[in-house]
């Protein structure tokens, strides 16, 4: 059976397919910025399993049942156009850099030395232009790509695998990180156009359903007990 994402109407993520899973926190340097993944915990690789998409579940990252004693409203919003028809195409001096700004879930890696935007915008020096190349890189959501000047997206290389993000820096449940094009589809039966990288939301809150836009953060509700 091929890996595929279903979501369920005002319900879980329903994941089949052997898709492995497992817990990551973000690695952070003096000035929090993110600068690696750190592993915290491999789930047992199961055919099939379902990811908790409300936020209240007891057993997170799983779903035990609770949308449906919360009302919760899971109604999507996100945009079936593709990556490229969504992000703003910004022109550097070396390279150039894809930004849908829609899909960000402040996972910080462009941060680090200076932003992404500002090496793109300012900089011709290689190893500068290396950091933003790993910055977009390591970017979970895909929000950020660098383009080449002929027109070549760089993408990183990752596994068909699902991660659930832990952000030890603001104490919140981070998303779930999809990677390697595992097809997502919505409830209605249609697949998303398929992405390398993409991030679910899984705290109820985002307004660009099912996927997520750094809402989190905003949820003082949060039961945040995970030390990586």
């Amino acid at each position: 059976m091929s890996k595929k994402i279903k979501v369920l109407r005002n319900g879980p993520y329903v994941v089949t397919g052997n898709v492995p899973l497992n817990k990551l926190a973000y690695g952070l340097d003096k000035k929090s910025a993110s600068t690696s993944y750190k592993l915290i915990e491999t789930y047992p690789v199961k055919e099939t399993y379902s990811l908790c998409r409300c936020g209240a579940s007891k057993n997170k990252p799983f779903c035990d049942g609770e949308h449906s004693k919360n009302n919760f409203d899971g109604s999507e919003t996100a945009s079936h156009k593709t990556y490229e028809e969504q992000a703003e195409l910004i022109k550097g001096k070396v390279v150039d850099l894809l930004d849908a700004e829609k899909y960000c879930c402040v996972a910080r890696f462009c941060d680090t030395y200076e932003t992404t935007w500002n090496i793109v915008d300012k900089c011709t020096d290689r190893e500068k232009i290396d950091i933003a190349i790993q910055q977009c890189n390591d970017c979970p959501s895909g929000r950020l790509t660098v383009v080449t000047k002929d027109g070549k997206r760089i993408e990183p290389e990752l596994p068909e695998e699902i991660s659930i993000l832990e952000d030890a820096y603001e104490e919140k449940h981070g998303p779930i990180w999809v990677k390697g094009g595992i097809a997502i589809e919505d409830e209605a039966g249609e697949v998303f156009p398929i992405r390398n990288r993409v991030t679910l939301c899984r705290c109820g809150l985002s307004t660009n359903k099912p996927f997520c836009d750094y809402k989190h953060l905003r949820n003082k509700k949060d039961d945040y007990l995970c030390s990586p």
